[in-house]
């Protein structure tokens, strides 16, 4: 007799790779720990800052030193992925999700039995690709994040620092004229609300530009699939 947990094709769901699990775990941790080393004395982002420095321009250009630097990690952490992670069999088992998803809402709200049950008998197969997509994101998130912990805390210790002695932490916002304190010039990017007025900066430039690299790496891999796809034909036609 079929287990009862299985499918409706006496397949077993696929498993979560526990691997993973347990590295995204550790590797947490030691981001917990990296922030406590650095503490209110900016350790690790004063160490960084002997590298990074050549782009704080002694802080009279905040703006452009964030973008700098949101360019700086987001292209570092698209090439880990990218290296780490195949971008197209991502995208192909979005899609196989996708389109089995809206058929299988179709088909139940024509009230198809038979091809709703056709598509349970499928749903392993589309749940073992949902999956291995998953774990091949979670492998390259470790290493991610150990690119993107670091330059944070330098980012921090810009603000805090190198921002602060030299008294340009006051910058023009959309939301400064709703900032407490009240300013005409700007708003202090060290005050905090919810958080603070630099992480809120930092994220508006970066989040952008992650997506444009990240798209301009995904037609830069599409074009070499197709140039290699290209090749093999010709390959055959020879």
């Amino acid at each position: 007799m079929a287990d009862a947990g299985a499918g409706a094709g006496g397949q077993q769901p696929p498993m979560p790779d526990m691997s993973n699990m347990w590295r995204m775990m550790i590797i947490m941790i030691l981001i917990f720990g990296l922030y406590f080393i650095d503490g209110s004395d900016h350790i690790i982002g004063g160490g960084l800052n002997t590298v990074f420095q050549i782009i704080d321009f002694s802080g009279e250009f905040p703006v452009v030193t964030l973008m700098l630097m949101g360019s700086i990690m987001i292209l570092l952490s698209s090439v880990i992925r990218t290296l780490m992670t195949d971008t197209l069999e991502q995208q192909k088992a979005q899609a196989f999700s996708s389109a089995f998803n809206k058929e299988l809402r179709q088909a139940r709200l024509d009230n198809n039995l038979y091809k709703v049950k056709k598509l349970m008998d499928m749903q392993p197969v589309m749940m073992q690709k949902s999956m291995e997509s998953s774990n091949q994101m979670m492998k390259s998130m470790p290493f991610t994040m150990l690119i993107v912990v670091p330059i944070f805390l330098w980012v921090r210790y810009f603000v805090d620092v190198t921002l602060v002695n030299a008294g340009t932490q006051v910058i023009s916002v959309p939301w400064a004229m709703y900032a407490i304190p009240l300013s005409t010039a700007g708003t202090d990017i060290t005050w905090s609300f919810f958080l603070p007025a630099w992480i809120l900066v930092y994220s508006l430039i970066s989040i952008p530009l992650g997506q444009i690299i990240t798209r301009l790496v995904r037609a830069y891999q599409f074009k070499r699939y197709l140039a290699k796809m290209e090749a093999a034909k010709t390959e055959e036609v020879a």
